[in-house]
């Protein structure tokens, strides 16, 4: 017993001076790793723009007709694509306006039977004239002279080809609707080449 009392305290010893004892420890080296690490990066980009604008403008040429003294209607218009633009316009003599401003004027220098024979040359004239019992004035070949009242009277029931012509119910004569069709016509044609 006395051996194991001996060996214990012999082990107690070792240990408490083996806790107890100053241990000189060197820090160990670092451990270093060095990587090297090569990459390469190829981008390729496939782009495509698109830029839309407005195409130019064909401006319609601008007929003025708000001058009191001018009897004019103009009328103008225009087309564009992205290729080619037309633009047109053109200036129509209204006729009644004329006839009513010669009249004025003519009446205005005191030649009212002048005046009354140029508005006469309208058929809804004349028919006034007739119906309110005063015929327009009309000359006369047989004798030359300028014929009002009664004697006009006569005269227009010899000479009924001298009656203005009743307005048709368009103002449009035949050339005026034959130039409107036919620039009406080139207009489309042009408009079709223009989309194709």
């Amino acid at each position: 017993m006395k051996e194991k009392a001996l060996g214990l305290l012999i082990g107690i010893l070792v240990v408490t001076i083996v806790l107890f004892t100053p241990v000189n420890v060197k820090a160990a080296d670092p451990i270093v790793t060095n990587s090297t690490s090569t990459s390469t990066v190829t981008t390729s980009t496939d782009s495509k723009s698109t830029v839309r604008t407005n195409p130019p403008s064909a401006i319609s040429p601008s007929i003025n007709a708000s001058n009191s003294d001018l009897c004019m209607v103009g009328v103008s218009g225009a087309v564009q694509t992205q290729i080619l633009g037309i633009s047109t316009g053109q200036a129509y003599t209204d006729e009644n306006c004329m006839r009513l401003k010669n009249a004025k004027v003519l009446y205005d220098m005191g030649m009212k039977v002048a005046a009354v024979a140029l508005m006469c040359q309208t058929r809804s004239v004349y028919d006034a004239m007739r119906f309110a019992g005063t015929p327009c004035p009309i000359y006369s070949p047989t004798t030359g002279e300028g014929l009002i009242g009664q004697e006009a009277t006569k005269e227009w029931r010899l000479n009924p080809k001298k009656i203005p012509p009743k307005q048709p119910a368009s103002n449009m004569n035949r050339g005026v609707f034959l130039e409107k069709l036919v620039s009406g016509i080139i207009g489309v044609m042009l408009l079709a080449i223009l989309v194709i």
